[in-house]
């Protein structure tokens, strides 16, 4: 049993691993669709950590958590974002805040702090998962500075969205996950922000002939 758990550990530490590489090539992505698919990637990596931690502790509900977030993350999402890029006709997001080497050393220091902040947190869990709770804060300060950086509307609700995979993986690292009611609200909330965030962004390129949300920002100073 003790190596069974051990061997769970490993592929649970793999899976975050692969999530916060994801997390650096989102960072460093600069074309729209490969952004997309990176963003899926991460979520079937969300989603073969859920399925290994509900195999190994037996929590059933977590049966539940990766069915809903392999039906949300790596299908409907991908495919609502896919759509919404084709009918809008973007592809790249060129234009950064700040450049990207300086923003992947941003990240590399939010990483460290991430480690550090989350060390009391893994000696206090009792979690096969607690080795991975700097790793899932970190993907979520790496998803946070990905939406700061970025000039263009879609890019940002894609990394607000990459965030919500470092808060599910975060609750599955520390306490295995949430209760259904919680995820299934939260689910529907991202779902119903997508058909939102998909109606502003035609809005915004019927009105500016463009995603660039400083435009939005230079009308308001006039």
């Amino acid at each position: 049993m003790t190596l069974f758990f051990s061997f769970s550990s490993q592929l649970i530490n793999l899976c975050a691993a692969i999530m916060l590489l994801l997390g650096f090539a989102m960072l460093a992505q600069r074309r729209i669709l490969s952004l997309v698919n990176l963003f899926m990637m991460q979520g079937l990596a969300l989603f073969a950590s859920t399925l290994i931690v509900a195999h190994s502790t037996g929590q059933s509900h977590l049966y539940w958590s990766a069915a809903l977030t392999l039906t949300l993350k790596v299908i409907a999402l991908p495919w609502i974002l896919h759509r919404l890029i084709r009918q809008l006709s973007i592809k790249w997001d060129v234009e950064t805040i700040i450049n990207i080497p300086t923003t992947m050393l941003f990240g590399i220091a939010l990483v460290v702090v991430a480690f550090n902040v989350a060390q009391p947190i893994s000696q206090l869990s009792g979690t096969i998962t607690r080795a991975t709770i700097g790793i899932a804060l970190a993907c979520v300060l790496l998803s946070f500075l990905m939406m700061i950086t970025r000039s263009k509307a879609v890019p940002q609700v894609i990394a607000f969205l990459a965030m919500e995979n470092g808060l599910f993986f975060a609750a599955t690292s520390a306490t295995y996950g949430m209760p259904m009611v919680v995820e299934f609200g939260i689910a529907l909330d991202v779902m119903v922000g997508m058909v939102i965030f998909g109606v502003f962004f035609f809005q915004i390129r019927q009105q500016f002939d463009s995603l660039d949300i400083r435009l939005m920002e230079r009308i308001k100073e006039e």
